[in-house]
């Protein structure tokens, strides 16, 4: 009996022979362009015969290629129907989020903990706003960016508005911030490294300063918005992520101007199976949150 071919390079194949595109495909699978294409020659290799036409475009299905499309699509949806169906024995659901969102997402789970205790849910943060549910064994995500593809049911929880935010006793201080001019003499908090946020409102705001560059640079908004909260500077945020903050009284907005971005959250989960009960309540509920925020 001829050795089976290695999982991991049919998914490879999958995915590659979906996007016919190197590149995209290594973009979808989190993995380097080089670490396809070896799979891809090494699945080959095994196999005895190529599966793709190289083309200076891009990928093309040889014959062979074509017939393994449907059968490796077969094998992979019922792997996906068997982790859903066991996984349903689980009273814990899993879900994903990146850390850019738990500023509004961690209160609420902890809110849907008390009103269902019987319907825990165990939360794994990270840095990255995607998923590979072939691979990652979460029920749901929460996804930062541009609408998902096609290949995962998402729903909308709402679009990116960045405007400053700052404290009280600062707002009030003895240094003016009346209009965005002033914020040439206050220090500018950063929740990223590149500076994107800040410079996409100021070129809205029609508002060049001299001090961008000499801000203060965190690497999540939590740390930012933490810091902007004790008075130490202004912090650019997402209106939608620190609601909570600025009806506290935490943090509050000195100018009136929110500016969309063009990217938002969503809500993502396999297309198939459909979700479990309980999955799709806590879904409908964190949509409703959504909804209540915006």
């Amino acid at each position: 009996m001829k050795r089976l071919p290695p999982l991991p390079a049919l998914h490879t194949f999958l995915i590659t022979a979906q996007c016919c595109n190197f590149t995209r495909a290594a973009e979808q699978l989190h993995i380097t362009q080089g670490a396809v294409s070896r799979q891809i020659a090494g699945l080959e290799d095994h196999l005895g015969y190529e599966l793709f036409i190289r083309q200076a475009r891009g990928l093309s299905l040889t014959a062979e290629g074509r017939e393994w499309l449907p059968r490796v699509q077969q094998i992979f949806g019922l792997i996906d129907e068997a982790v859903e169906q066991i996984g349903e024995k689980r009273e814990t659901l899993q879900l994903k989020a990146p850390t850019c969102v738990m500023r509004w997402l961690l209160p609420r789970l902890l809110q849907w903990q008390k009103e269902r205790p019987d319907v825990p849910v165990e939360l794994t943060t990270t840095v990255k706003h995607g998923v590979d549910f072939h691979r990652e064994q979460f029920d749901a995500a929460v996804m930062y960016g541009a609408p998902p593809d096609s290949s995962l049911t998402s729903h909308h929880l709402f679009d990116e508005q960045l405007t400053p935010v700052c404290s009280r006793p600062l707002l009030e201080g003895p240094v003016p911030l009346l209009t965005p001019d002033d914020l040439e003499h206050h220090l500018l908090l950063h929740p990223t490294r590149d500076e994107r946020d800040w410079k996409a409102w100021l070129k809205t705001a029609d508002v060049h300063l001299s001090n961008v560059g000499k801000g203060q640079h965190f690497e999540t908004l939590d740390l930012a918005m933490s810091m902007a909260s004790q008075g130490t500077g202004v912090a650019i945020g997402d209106w939608s992520l620190i609601g909570d903050d600025l009806r506290a009284g935490r943090l509050v907005m000195p100018f009136a101007l929110k500016v969309r971005t063009g990217l938002a959250y969503y809500l993502v989960h396999p297309q198939r199976p459909a979700p479990s009960a309980p999955l799709a309540e806590l879904l409908d509920w964190l949509q409703a949150q959504a909804r209540a925020t915006s």
